[in-house]
């Protein structure tokens, strides 16, 4: 007897709806249970059979997969914007359970990947690094805002910096404002110790900047240029094309790289796009195969 079961599960912060089918698509068990890892085991343990389970990316995503992938058959984590069918129609969260289980009994997500614990690590100490750059951004603003609003002009990046502090804190005479913009020099001066002090890279958007009579400036007008990929994280994509624009400015074996595809005709925006290709490849192979960083990395076979 085939005792086959897929489960789909619709998961929230406070409870997940789950849905079971089996091979011929007929509901078999459908719940609401708690999100705490003892009561999932508790309910995991209690079915039979094969078990195929599947759920959304989303926030809990990499907790529940730990948690599940030891006791199921199959585990797929789906990437939500792929599942066009979930979009019409009624929607609840019964309704989709229902809708995630059909959909794996069928074959029809699309896994978004998960499971190499070290590819994980390098994914958070990007996005720590993304998100510390954002906050850099707002504090910087802040800084900015408090000068505009008593009328001192700030145009430039003379206001941050650390050996001009004093003249600026100077021109406030409101001593509570200007203890406020101290705070914020403050923030703004532990928020780049993490940054420079954690991956080092410092990114620039390959669409706005350029590299004009040796020095990198902010173009006019944005390039449009392919993506690495439209299925990703945009996150690292942008990190590593930022990265490729920092590493053909600098000398070295990928400025020579990113020189010898400009000697062969390639277009520059085309060149920096295949550095940040190499880049993301170099990383795979630096942290897959516990290797260092060898220039042999940048020949065409390493591709």
């Amino acid at each position: 007897m085939n005792d086959t079961k897929y489960i789909g599960m619709d998961v929230h912060r406070e409870s997940i709806s789950i849905a079971a089918l089996n091979s011929a698509g007929k509901i078999v068990l459908e719940c609401v249970v708690e999100t705490k890892a003892s009561i999932i085991l508790q309910f995991i343990d209690g079915l039979r059979g094969e078990l195929h389970v599947t759920f959304e990316e989303g926030t809990w995503a990499a907790w529940l997969y730990d948690l599940l992938k030891p006791h199921v058959r199959e585990l797929v984590v789906c990437d939500p914007r792929k599942n066009a069918s979930m979009k019409q129609g009624n929607k609840s969260d019964k309704i989709d359970a229902r809708q995630l289980a059909e959909l794996l009994r069928l074959d029809h997500l699309n896994p978004v990947y998960h499971g190499e614990h070290g590819l994980r690590s390098l994914k958070e100490l990007v996005r720590s690094y993304l998100t510390i750059t954002k906050d850099v951004g707002r504090v910087m603003s802040r800084v900015k805002a408090i000068y505009r609003s008593w009328g001192i002009a700030c145009s430039g990046k003379q206001v941050y910096a650390p050996q001009h502090r004093v003249e600026w804190l100077a021109k406030i005479t409101e001593p509570g404002v200007r203890r406020r913009a101290e705070f914020y020099y403050q923030q703004l001066d532990a928020l780049r110790s993490l940054r420079f002090g954690g991956l080092g890279i410092e990114t620039y958007s390959s669409a706005d900047h350029r590299y004009v009579e040796g020095q990198l400036k902010r173009s006019k007008k944005p390039a449009l240029i392919r993506g690495l990929n439209e299925n990703c994280n945009h996150d690292v994509k942008n990190l590593l094309k930022g990265a490729a624009i920092i590493a053909s400015t600098k000398p070295g074996p990928f400025q020579e790289f990113y020189t010898a595809l400009l000697a062969k005709g390639m277009r520059p925006e085309m060149a920096r796009l295949t550095l940040a290709r190499k880049i993301a490849t170099i990383v795979l192979i630096v942290w897959k195969r516990g290797v260092s960083f060898d220039a042999q990395h940048l020949k065409p076979q390493t591709a």
